[in-house]
């Protein structure tokens, strides 16, 4: 970003009427910066295919690396996800709020916007305010705050040192977030399979499993 670009306007995640002009943001299709339970996020709606485009332009992220979703309540899987297995249940049941994503079949259309072939990872985070959103606008696609490769965004000033106001309309500061990746765990096959171990170790998904 060069020194003389617009940065994103900086709301604190405590004000009410930051979070109505977060969500009038993701209502209008734009790209906005979340705080959650693991690093802070670029979030879009997921029914805004412009806006995941974006996405995926801010970050300079490969076109085959799906985003996932971030829910609110356990509801809103209904609207990602096109089944629901009984392991799928199960580790969620165990580990939902929290840094655990489950990769099931995504409804039709959604994974091809989100970049995967057919499958959608979701996640419940253990976060309130980045769950308040989700309650109120929908299911959220939501990726790690960093240009790909690059170390993820943990404070809202990496984040709008990072991109500029073009990319980014606003930065919802939420404090300091450094925890963990999540773990993702396939549930399109039986038995599960671990893609990636993160802040709820495999050991413990396979006990859950069990």
């Amino acid at each position: 970003m060069s020194d003389g670009a617009p940065r994103p306007r900086v709301v604190a995640s405590a004000d009410r009427r930051s979070q109505v002009a977060v969500l009038e943001a993701l209502e209008g299709g734009s790209v906005v910066a979340v705080p959650t339970d693991t690093v802070y996020g670029l979030a879009a709606r997921v029914d805004r295919t412009e806006a995941i485009a974006a996405v995926f332009e801010a970050k300079a992220r490969p076109a085959e690396l799906a985003l996932p979703v971030l829910i609110g309540r356990w509801r809103q899987v209904r609207e990602v996800a096109a089944e629901w297995p009984r392991n799928a249940s199960m580790v969620a049941a165990r580990f939902w709020p929290g840094p655990l994503t489950v990769v099931v079949r995504a409804i039709d259309g959604l994974g091809e916007r989100l970049g995967s072939e057919g499958t959608v990872g979701v996640r419940c985070p253990d976060h309130r305010t980045v769950q308040g959103l989700c309650r109120r606008a929908g299911p959220l696609a939501v990726t790690s705050a960093n240009r790909h490769g690059e170390p993820p965004c943990t404070s809202a000033a990496e984040v709008v040192e990072a991109f500029d106001a073009s990319q980014v309309a606003l930065v919802l500061d939420g404090g300091r977030c450094d925890g963990e990746p999540s773990t993702v765990v396939d549930c399109t096959v039986d038995p599960p399979a671990c893609l990636r171990e993160g802040g709820v170790p495999w050991a413990w998904v396979e006990a859950a499993l069990r």
